[in-house]
């Protein structure tokens, strides 16, 4: 079944191929398929043409691989299908490509460059090809901005398909833990992974996770009783207002430029002239406990993880754990390692997985400052359906030597939460995309798709691209004065 908004499959790979704004230019795309594989050539689009859809690589895909972005697992071949791969070639979906990220997903060191992998090279931002695609699903997020592809699956963690969907200008949506299978994807944490939509439309990332979600027997999570009473993705795409829709939104903001703040509550204001009830909310769950509990559980739960998935799902690796893995990237340091380091592989490998002794009493605090006294409890005392924040501030430059420079975000509390949140353009800052996030309840995502729909709709922003060689802004540091923003 063709979805009505996909690229036409036989311009696929004209516009990936592109000599001023395809993949040479943006690096989104660690593999390609063989056109011929396909069988795209000489197809328009019709209601039985295969749907093409880009894979983050760190998916398992057998016909084209899963490096991680990692020259370690480049060419360690892949047996089985990811379990969501599965399910969108039951949906008439074809892996066209896989898209490059932030190596092992941005869980390898403090000082990491967005989109950068030794697999893949540097990802590019198509609105500014200096600026960060974000990461770590930088590939998926800035190939859908580019237009090869309607629809690409990203994973995150904390932040790796809101922030470069935000960054990207395009819609990102991560389900909540257990909506969508993690069978066959390079993990980081099981209490938090998870993968999602990203595409250029809000009725494309319904499509999307209809075709990706369901129960999977090898991944325990995706097997609770709530998923019975959960609407389908496309439930609520024909909301026309938001009347009924109680909107929890932030006073004040933390850590946004003025510019993204204005523009936040003019968004706000419009949200309340469509109907919504607006409650005032004074800030977010968290703060610095809950950020060291969560880096204490992602250090102990990818230990353990990483060993699982490299013994249960590439055997044939040579790699038993992540020692073997850490022991291979400073034997080939000057390929694998030539701007950062390996430090969170270090700190991970020096736990005791999930039996270390500081390993229970974070889980307990994350659960306590997210969802009891955080989301749930917000949520339960104003009787939200979903919270709306900014998702980001605009891209930072890109810099190999001293590396990322994000400041903004409001991912936490969901992604540790495991509760689903959604990111749609809002406007523009310097030409750079704004996102506007909501966040909802467990198995919301319908919900969540319904009011990004009706926003998306009303503010009718314009995503497209330039493919600027540099943008400069009155924020960056250094030598860039207001006088050279473009």
């Amino acid at each position: 079944m063709s979805h009505q908004n996909s690229i036409e499959p036989d311009k696929f790979f004209d516009l990936i191929n592109d000599p001023r704004r395809g993949n040479r230019v943006t690096r989104a795309c660690i593999t390609i398929a063989d056109p011929e594989s396909l069988n795209f050539r000489g197809q328009g689009k019709t209601e039985s043409s295969p749907v093409p859809v880009l894979v983050k690589d760190n998916i398992d895909t057998v016909e084209l691989g899963n490096s991680g972005g990692s020259l370690a697992l480049r060419d360690v071949p892949v047996q089985k299908d990811a379990f969501i791969v599965g399910k969108l070639k039951e949906k008439g979906a074809v892996v066209a490509g896989k898209t490059n990220l932030s190596e092992w997903a941005n869980f390898r060191s403090t000082r990491s460059v967005s989109g950068w992998s030794s697999a893949g090279g540097l990802t590019r931002n198509p609105h500014a090809l200096n600026r960060t695609a974000c990461g770590s699903s930088s590939g998926s997020a800035a190939a859908v901005a580019a237009g090869y592809t309607e629809m690409a699956i990203g994973t995150e963690t904390d932040g790796s398909i809101i922030c470069p969907s935000a960054m990207n200008g395009v819609v990102g949506l991560k389900p909540g833990v257990g909506r969508v299978s993690r069978g066959g994807i390079i993990p980081i944490s099981g209490s938090q992974d998870t993968a999602g939509p990203i595409a250029r439309s809000i009725a494309s990332a319904a499509w999307l996770l209809s075709a990706i979600e369901g129960e999977d027997p090898e991944d325990a999570a995706t097997l609770l009783n709530e998923r019975e009473g959960a609407d389908s993705p496309e439930a609520f795409l024909g909301m026309r207002d938001l009347r009924g829709i109680r909107v929890g939104v932030l006073k004040k903001p933390e850590g946004f430029d003025p510019g993204v703040l204005n523009l936040y509550f003019s968004r706000i204001s419009r949200i309340r002239e469509l109907g919504a009830e607006l409650i005032e909310l004074d800030g977010l769950p968290g703060g610095k406990e809950l950020n060291e509990a969560e880096f204490t559980v992602l250090l102990c739960e990818f230990k353990d993880d990483i060993r699982d998935y490299l013994s249960q799902r590439r055997s044939g690796s040579g790699f038993a754990d992540l020692g073997d893995v850490m022991a291979y990237n400073t034997k080939h340091a000057a390929e694998v390692m030539p701007f950062f380091a390996q430090e969170l592989f270090e700190m991970s490998w020096k736990t005791s997985g999930r039996a270390d002794q500081s390993y229970a009493a974070a889980r307990e605090t994350c659960a306590r400052l997210a969802v009891e006294q955080g989301l749930a409890a917000m949520f339960a005392a104003h009787t939200l359906d979903t919270l709306v924040m900014p998702s980001n501030n605009p891209a930072w430059l890109i810099d190999p030597v001293l590396g990322d420079c994000a400041r903004g975000g409001s991912s936490s509390p969901a992604a540790v939460s495991g509760w689903p949140s959604l990111t749609l353009p809002m406007g523009d800052l310097y030409g750079l995309p704004l996102g506007l996030s909501l966040v909802g309840k467990p198995w919301s995502e319908a919900r969540l798709l319904g009011i990004g729909h009706c926003l998306e709709k009303d503010f009718q922003v314009n995503t497209q691209p330039g493919f600027r060689p540099s943008v400069f802004t009155p924020d960056d540091p250094g030598l860039h004065p207001a006088s050279q923003a473009q």
